[in-house]
């Protein structure tokens, strides 16, 4: 049936729609950290920092690899289940973590390993899910798929920046968040991480069926099977470490794993602190900070598949990445130096953000099967997600950094104007200068295609 590949498609997209929910639950609530005073939780913005930054502490210390190849060698539906469980798992222990009353930098320490947790989950499950759309729209509109899958996926980020703010409703001057409020938007992620678990069950009963039939008119045509069953076919069984060391020796490949993660430290690094950046910058009330922000997620929903048909049908990859890499740098150029308190500025900002988050993902991720073997392919996607966990743990540790200390320095001031912008500005151009370090990179790419066209980076999905 060719409807099946989009009914895995639909299972595979919820379970990453609540990841990307639970990972963005307090983007626009990161301002209340701020003043930790006025929330029972007692974090403040470096406490916060840390606490997302954990997200990515298991991923950088060992963990995507060493699983990556867990993934190659015992396929998706194994390895797939234990991480989209630990997902699960991890997200429930930063909720009772928060809940749970302790000492702010006990409960701090808890959600730290829950979040730990949480991110080591969702990266494998992430990977799980690339993997099973390049094996299951193979000979198809991979782009498109990968591109659809992502902008659903987003749409998770876009709920979580609206709805969290409504979830934990301003309170007058001098009132205190409790936990319960505080946690609101945990207790709905796990709802949603709920539904996603059932719906990856049925993903792995589909997959195994597919593999069983491909499997069965294979051995009906008498030819070796060159994609067997996952952990169990001829590619599966050759996977040798070797293979990895074949993968740090790729040019191309290094250049995308560390496009991907100077690129996604511009715009998932910020997000993770919007609303303390764009409320000082533009002088704009939460909800329409939070109304601002949610146009990164929005926009792609509709431009990354469109840009992924793009991809699929005229090809061009490098240079869509060299556009969405200007984009991003635009777009921080004028979140740093734009006049302040000009809201059309943070929007436009959004609008620029926006096209280069669709433009870059939607055209790198398709490229990695084009230059790497098919059996290590979930190695080569996790070692792409292990740099770029890396560079976001650090960069979110860097943000949190300059934000605590701008407003210690502007509690001891007697002026709320500029001091109060100061720390936004201090991260924004932290945030130019990583995607001028991006953009160098996309052209690297460019000029690297460019010199072997063999490696069909620039050309048409498929052809």
């Amino acid at each position: 049936m060719k409807a099946l590949p989009w009914i895995a498609l639909a299972c595979l997209v919820v379970p990453m729609f609540a990841s990307y929910f639970f990972d963005d639950m307090f983007s626009t609530l990161s301002h209340l950290f701020e003043n930790p005073s006025l929330i029972e939780l007692g974090w403040n913005s470096a406490d916060y920092g840390l606490y997302t930054s954990g997200y990515s502490v298991l991923c950088v210390f060992g963990g995507l690899v060493i699983c990556g190849m867990l993934l190659d060698k015992w396929g998706v539906r194994i390895t797939g289940s234990i991480f989209v469980g630990m997902m699960a798992g991890g997200a429930a222990l930063v909720a009772w973590a928060i809940t749970s009353g302790m000492a702010p930098k006990t409960s701090l320490s808890v959600a730290y390993v829950g979040c730990m947790l949480f991110g080591l989950g969702s990266e494998i499950a992430g990977v799980a899910v690339t993997r099973s759309i390049a094996k299951w729209f193979k000979d198809g509109p991979m782009a498109f798929a990968m591109g659809l899958q992502l902008a659903i996926a987003r749409l998770g980020t876009a709920f979580a920046l609206i709805i969290s703010p409504r979830l934990v409703a301003a309170k007058a001057p001098g009132e205190i968040y409790s936990l319960a409020e505080t946690a609101r938007p945990a207790f709905l992620g796990l709802a949603l991480m709920a539904a996603g678990m059932i719906l990856w069950a049925v993903f792995v009963a589909m997959d195994a069926r597919f593999d069983k039939a491909h499997m069965a008119v294979v051995r009906q045509a008498h030819q070796p099977d060159p994609e067997a069953a996952e952990g169990k076919g001829k590619e599966e069984d050759k996977f040798r470490f070797s293979d990895v060391l074949g993968l740090l020796k790729n040019k191309q490949f290094i250049m995308i794993a560390l496009l991907c993660v100077f690129f996604y430290s511009s715009i998932i690094s910020f997000k993770k602190f919007a609303s303390a950046i764009l409320i000082p910058r533009f002088g704009v009330p939460v909800e329409a900070a939070s109304w601002m922000v949610s146009m990164l997620p929005f926009s792609t929903v509709i431009f990354a598949p469109l840009f992924g048909i793009m991809v699929d049908k005229i090809g061009k990859g490098t240079r869509w990445m060299v556009a969405g890499a200007i984009l991003a740098l635009i777009a921080h150029i004028l979140l740093a130096f734009a006049p302040e308190g000009v809201p059309a500025y943070g929007y436009l900002s959004m609008v620029f953000l926006g096209f280069g988050y669709s433009l870059v993902p939607a055209a790198m991720w398709p490229s990695v099967p084009k230059i790497v073997p098919s059996k290590v392919l979930g190695t080569a996607y996790s070692l792409i997600y292990w740099v770029q966990n890396l560079g976001l743990m650090l960069f979110k540790m860097f943000a949190g950094g300059i934000l605590a200390k701008a407003a210690l320095a502007n509690a001891g001031s007697s002026s709320s104007g500029p001091e109060s912008a100061a720390g936004a500005v201090a991260v924004e151009v932290m945030f130019v200068t990583v995607c001028v370090v991006a953009l160098l990179l996309a052209l690297g790419l460019r000029r690297s295609s460019a010199r072997r066209p063999e490696l069909k980076l620039d050309s048409p999905s498929g052809k």
